[in-house]
């Protein structure tokens, strides 16, 4: 298996293989929170307007995402795994815009198989990977809109990396690192509820979903689903 680390929206335009892309505050831990909880499927889209025209001609139940780190107006939820861990869901398609992670995987065309990826899920995903090792994988961190490397998702390429290639990094340096990084410092600031604390406690609970996040098309969509371990 040959791994490739990239970064931001224009790694994931040129990433090749089997894709990973990485958003762990918030999008992709909010997608495998909504999962693990038992919606259906989740439908990515880069824009908030695709989301809600996709809602209203009844491809999906409800939106999450965010705009700016906040709910878009017409969304159901905002891009918040506390939000959607005690979101009646179960059964429900979901349509997910946030300005990183779905961004990433719609722009992602030069893959042959897309996975959706945070930490709570990181090793989930390698499981699925070596299951039948693909000759190439490249896993693109996000980053902050795509624009600017973060911390979080750089530390946690790397993590999944080192599970690809059969090591077991330190859970809680990776979790102190990241407490440190200016994306996690948001989280509690009083000026700025829509970052939740307990979003970052989730984000860092590393490793505790047991399920990886296959995304293809499907008439024309790209949709995500749960794949257990």
């Amino acid at each position: 298996m040959e791994i490739h680390l990239a970064s931001l929206l224009e790694g994931a335009r040129q990433a090749e293989g089997t894709v990973v892309i990485v958003d762990v505050l918030r999008a992709f831990t909010t997608a495998a929170v909504a999962l693990a909880r038992g919606a259906a499927k989740i439908i990515l889209v880069a824009e908030v307007e695709d989301a809600l025209a996709l809602r209203r001609r009844g491809a999906g139940d409800r939106c999450m995402g965010e705009v700016g780190g906040q709910r878009p107006p017409g969304f159901d939820y905002g891009n918040s795994p506390f939000e959607l861990s005690a979101a009646d869901i179960s059964g429900l398609t979901l349509i997910q815009s946030t300005r990183a992670g779905t961004v990433g995987a719609v722009a992602a065309r030069r893959a042959e198989r897309i996975f959706a990826a945070s930490l709570v899920n990181a090793a989930a995903t390698a499981a699925v990977l070596h299951r039948q090792p693909p000759p190439r994988v490249t896993i693109v961190a996000m980053g902050m809109e795509g624009k600017v490397r973060a911390d979080e998702d750089e530390l946690c390429a790397l993590y999944l990396r080192n599970l690809l290639e059969g090591r077991q990094p330190d859970r809680d340096a990776l979790r102190r690192l990241i407490l440190g990084g200016a994306e996690a410092q948001k989280y509690g600031d009083p000026a700025r509820p829509h970052f939740h604390p307990q979003d970052r406690a989730l984000a860092l609970q590393i490793d505790t979903i047991a399920l990886a996040m296959a995304v293809s098309r499907e008439d024309g969509l790209l949709v995500a689903r749960a794949l257990r371990v």
